[in-house]
């Protein structure tokens, strides 16, 4: 009896593997291909500065305050967006997120002042609103509590991969395409980087499949599988939008994700810049060089996550790693030589990257259900303010000191308080995943 009851729990996690390994190939890499162009038409803006900041004749404030203007659109439409989701489905939801921000981030040749700037990375902003949100709530409609971390780094790790590819392709376009048919190589590496998320959005239509129960592709058994890891209810979460509003957890996450963002957008912003102010000058030199910091995010990511689904501990691995890109943070605000700011900022990305990712295990713990997709949204939104703060305050502070020092060590303080706040979470118990 012993023998059959083994073989019998050797079978269900046979087929619970095969069934996620199946899931995992259908979903995560349309969505990584996806959030990967959502990153390089965010961030793209921060490679045309090193061109349209003269052709246009923007401030350092001025850019700042239109790559940060971005997160205002986001934030005002992120949790109407989500709700929608939860009611119409994925595929409608994130196909129109995807055709709409790719049209507007394709419109950004058109610029021709600040104030043409500020409007469309609104607009970027509003259209985009829901995606990243959308994305890890569709995903908790798949995977289980102790499968999340390594699904969310395969998904957000396309980030690090849109900045690694962006970086040389953007130069790339900015150099050799400057002049053509009379525009700037940032208007054409706009229009180029841009068109992909609205093709995307036509597949995803016609792609995404919105639950596990109305796959095509899976068994009757594998549904079955998948609905017993990811429906089993969950002592202490909360079980709708009121009640995940009223829990005062959901306003510590928000704030710790304020702190990471900062982090965050701090280097997906200026990155260029920073290699620019320690003595880099060749166009396509910075595209090329700025791609270090995002492969070893991807790493990072990699291997954090990993361990976070083994050991089923998200409080410290998102924590500690925060720390560690605060410390690096402010060692490449004080380099003055190339090689030390390329190093310290590299070893502050991968941290950075690695705490977001997991941190985004972290909501799924707490919520479920309207809860899960509300909460999620408004932990993004709040989060996102960090979006705005980060490139502003650099910016300014940046047009006032002449130098990015004051700004970054502003940033590695706020992801210091953003650990503190992951440190002091209570761990909700997650249980250790078996992962393939």
């Amino acid at each position: 009896m012993v023998a059959n009851a083994t073989n019998n729990m050797s079978g269900i996690r046979e087929a619970e593997v095969a069934a996620y390994r199946l899931v995992s190939w259908r979903v995560l890499p349309f969505l990584a291909i996806c959030y990967l162009f959502a990153y390089l038409d965010r961030i793209n803006i921060g490679f045309a500065k090193l061109q349209m900041q003269s052709d246009l004749a923007l401030s350092d404030a001025a850019y700042g305050l239109g790559a940060g203007i971005f997160f205002f659109g986001y934030v005002l439409f992120e949790v109407p967006s989500n709700l929608l989701l939860a009611k119409i489905g994925a595929r409608r939801t994130l196909s129109r997120i995807l055709i709409l921000w790719g049209m507007t981030s394709a419109a950004m040749l058109f610029v021709t002042n600040e104030a043409a700037f500020y409007i469309l990375r609104f607009l970027l902003g509003a259209f985009e609103a829901g995606f990243a949100p959308g994305m890890i709530y569709y995903l908790s409609l798949w995977y289980p509590r102790a499968r999340m971390a390594r699904a969310m780094a395969i998904v957000l790790g396309a980030a690090p991969v849109g900045g690694a590819i962006g970086g040389p392709l953007s130069t790339w376009i900015m150099t050799h395409l400057a002049g053509a048919s009379g525009l700037a190589g940032w208007q054409w590496m706009f229009l180029i980087e841009g068109v992909p998320s609205v093709l995307l959005g036509a597949v995803a239509y016609l792609f995404l499949i919105d639950k596990p129960a109305d796959a095509p592709w899976l068994t009757a058994a594998q549904k079955t599988i998948l609905a017993s890891q990811v429906e089993r209810p969950a002592t202490g979460r909360s079980s709708s939008l009121t009640k995940a509003l009223a829990d005062p957890r959901i306003y510590v996450l928000a704030a710790a994700y304020f702190c990471l963002i900062c982090g965050l957008y701090a280097v997906s912003f200026w990155l260029p810049t920073i290699l620019k102010s320690a003595g880099l000058t060749d166009l396509f030199k910075i595209g090329m060089y700025s791609a270090v910091p995002y492969l070893a995010a991807i790493v990072a990511m990699y291997i954090l996550s990993r361990s976070s689904d083994r050991g089923g501990e998200r409080r410290w691995h998102s924590a500690a790693p925060a720390i560690l890109g605060a410390g690096f943070l402010t060692i490449a605000a004080y380099s003055t030589s190339f090689p030390a700011a390329l190093a310290s900022i590299t070893l502050a990305t991968a941290a950075i990257f690695a705490s977001y990712t997991v941190f985004w295990a972290i909501p799924q713990e707490h919520f479920k259900g309207t809860a899960a997709a509300g909460g999620i949204a408004f932990i993004n939104s709040i989060g996102l303010f960090g979006g705005f703060f980060s490139p502003t305050i650099i910016g300014w502070t940046k047009g006032v000191t002449g130098s990015l020092q004051a700004g970054l060590l502003v940033i590695a303080a706020l992801l210091v308080i953003g650990a503190v706040l992951l440190a002091l979470r209570r761990e909700a118990g997650v249980p250790q995943a078996l992962m393939p």
